[in-house]
This record gives C-alpha cells, structure tokens and sequence, in this order.
C-alpha cells in the first residue's frame, strides 16, 4: 500500500509541476483580452485559464493530502531506539602510570626480503 501510494505521489508531483509551467502569467492575459490568439486556443478564450486551474488546485490538494498520509505512515514505520542501545561495552580506559619516554619504542620489521631488517 505504502509504495503504491509513493507511486501516485511522485505522478502527482511531476504533473501538479507540469501544469503550474504550462500556465500563463496574469500579464498574458491583456493581450489575449483584445483578442489577440483568443480562437487558436484549445479551450476557447476563457476555457484554458479555469481548465488549469481547476486542474492545478485538484492536483495540489491531492498532492498536499498524500504528503500528509505518506508521513503519518513513515512516522509509524520507524522504530525508536536508543542509539547508544546497540553498542558494545568497550573496556575501560587504563590508567598509565609510567612516563612515556621511559617505554622502548619497537620499531616495525620489513617485510621486503631485499630491505635488511
């Protein structure tokens, strides 16, 4: 159900942005007034603009509607845990009691056969 829901957002979406940049501006509409294009329209010289925007309302109310029902469902699918929960008890730190410089230092052996060690 989740996906398919998912599926439907994502159509919704790319369709609510299709309509919003197929749409005129409102400084479109003073040369289509004096009837400049107003019969090579589709839908006539009024029928356009209700057309998109009826259809851009619908489908931003569908779109607004799925993002609600899509994180109330995410919300319900994630499990809250401690994050410190799964972590392994490390040993405690110990207490160095001699001066570092007092230590000898080991330094690595070569593992090239040409490099004598």
């Amino acid at each position: 159900m989740y996906e398919i829901l998912l599926v439907i957002y994502l159509i919704v979406a790319i369709a609510l942005v299709g309509f919003v940049l197929i749409q005129q501006g409102k400084g479109a509409d003073m040369g289509s007034s004096f009837g400049a294009g107003a019969s090579a329209t589709v839908f006539g010289s009024s029928g356009a603009g209700n057309f998109m925007t009826k259809t851009t309302t619908v489908l931003a109310t569908i779109f607004f509607v799925l993002s609600i029902v899509l994180g109330n469902l995410t919300a319900g699918q994630i499990k809250k845990t401690d994050e410190w929960e799964n972590l392994e008890s490390a040993p405690a730190a110990q207490t160095v009691t001699e001066d570092a410089s007092d230590v000898p230092v080991e330094e690595p052996k070569s593992t090239n056969p040409d490099v004598p060690n």
